[in-house]
């Protein structure tokens, strides 16, 4: 990258870092960027820059949650503070990216849990590694009545919906499994 000017250069390598993203295809973000409208330029810059400080996790879902970066308040996402949602049904899934997907469908309406990962023997993920605990917590202290487990169907996936009903029938509490 010795041919592009430091400050193109930097751009070019950082924009590389992102899944998906090649030189060639960086090359071409940031010459977008250049020959673009200075304020949109401008505006990406500053949204990316309020990411991490604006979103944070929720404290009971682990799902996305926008926050006040002047607070030391965690905040429930809108989900869980949304009084409509079905408090007995919750939907456990991998990563917050999942919860967006299954919201896009407007079929559950029930609440859900961001397990962070799937248990993956040969990576050396166990299940305290993953969220399983603050989701027992919240079976035990609430009103719930079924869990729906909607991990991939990936043999990691598999292993950890195996282990969640494990730990989770003998509670008195109906696993059920996503239609695939």
């Amino acid at each position: 990258m010795t041919t592009y000017p430091a400050p193109l250069a930097r751009l070019i390598q950082e924009l590389s870092k992102l899944p998906g993203i090649g030189e060639k295809t960086a090359a071409r973000l940031a010459f977008h960027m250049l020959k673009g409208n200075r304020e949109d330029v401008v505006n990406l810059a500053d949204s990316i820059g309020k990411l991490r400080q604006e979103m944070g996790l929720c404290p009971r879902c682990f799902g996305f949650s926008e926050v006040n970066p002047h607070s030391d308040d965690e905040p429930l996402c809108a989900i869980c503070r949304n009084p409509g949602r079905q408090r007995d049904m919750i939907c456990v899934i991998e990563e917050p990216a999942d919860l967006i997907a299954v919201e896009k469908s407007q079929e559950f309406k029930g609440l859900y849990h961001v397990l962070h990962g799937t248990i993956s023997p040969l990576d050396g993920v166990g299940p305290d590694a993953l969220r399983i605990r603050e989701l027992l917590g919240r079976i035990q202290n609430g009103d719930v009545r079924e869990i729906i487990v909607a991990t991939n169907p990936t043999m990691d996936g598999e292993a950890t919906a195996l282990y969640l009903s494990k730990v989770i029938k003998p509670l008195g509490i109906a696993v059920t499994r996503i239609a695939r």
